[in-house]
């Protein structure tokens, strides 16, 4: 029984974002951020550390600290996700959004095999037994290329690479075929070769699995590999939004401009 065939729901998700109000310890963190992402559609965050775009997606993932205060509104394929229960919560996450982290040695637990943790949300949702789950750990190694999948899938975290570390996350994040994939800052802890391969990763999965994808990041290169639209954050608001030729041919807000600078060649 193939991954897909587990998945009850398939198909990319739309997502709405409505003046979206992030409160910490009584310090208003996200300030009326609006955006929308279409069923299919890549969209960039980028900003600088602090900016707010890290929360946004943990407020859209509902992955915010308890002692957060969140008011606007979060639609994902037109569902309101604020105010949704723990549980409920955690059944979207398992099955509608994958999220990857920036460093997958803290996302992926020390003391399991990568075929495991590659296959929770199945074996959670799906109930899949000893010889599917195995099945399911190999498919999804060979979808996000790792070399040598009966021995990646036994593999620990601390006996692969950091690129392999985080294709193992990437299909942890894309098994039970989610509709909306979240990557905070992706690449970042990984060498320029490495994070190319991670970047083209990311293209296949959402052309091929019909996926929307929101990547994070500082690099407005990153967004250039991967995104068909950004949105530049400064100071828990959107500064600046358009099309990604459009913001690296011309940026207007001083924010997006050093970004943009920033990348130099890299970003073109």
């Amino acid at each position: 029984m193939s991954t897909t065939q587990q998945a009850g729901e398939t198909g990319a998700s739309s997502l709405e974002v409505e003046d979206l109000r992030v409160s910490i310890g009584g310090t208003e963190i996200i300030r009326g951020v609006s955006f929308s992402l279409a069923a299919g559609e890549r969209l960039g965050i980028i900003g600088g550390s602090g900016s707010g775009k890290t929360i946004t997606a943990l407020a859209i993932a509902g992955l915010l600290p308890r002692e957060a205060t969140v008011s606007g509104s979060v639609r994902m394929n037109g569902r309101e996700l604020l105010g949704l229960s723990d549980s409920e919560l955690a059944v979207i996450r398992g099955d509608r959004i994958g999220m990857v982290f920036q460093e997958p040695k803290t996302a992926l637990s020390p003391f399991r095999r990568l075929g495991a943790q590659m296959t929770e949300a199945l074996a959670i949702h799906y109930r899949l037994d000893r010889a599917e789950r195995r099945d399911a750990a190999l498919r999804l190694a060979q979808q996000v290329g790792l070399k040598d999948p009966e021995r990646m899938v036994r593999a620990y975290p601390h006996e692969v690479s950091g690129g392999q570390r985080q294709r193992a996350a990437i299909a942890a994040a894309i098994s039970a075929n989610p509709g909306l994939l979240l990557a905070d800052e992706p690449t970042t802890a990984l060498d320029v070769t490495v994070q190319r391969g991670i970047l083209e990763l990311f293209t296949e999965i959402t052309d091929s699995a019909q996926c929307s994808l929101v990547c994070i990041t500082h690099d407005i290169a990153v967004v250039n590999q991967v995104a068909d639209r950004v949105i530049v954050f400064e100071d828990g608001q959107i500064v600046e939004a358009g099309s990604v030729r459009e913001i690296l041919e011309r940026p207007q807000h001083r924010v997006t401009q050093a970004l943009v600078a920033a990348a130099g060649g890299d970003a073109v």
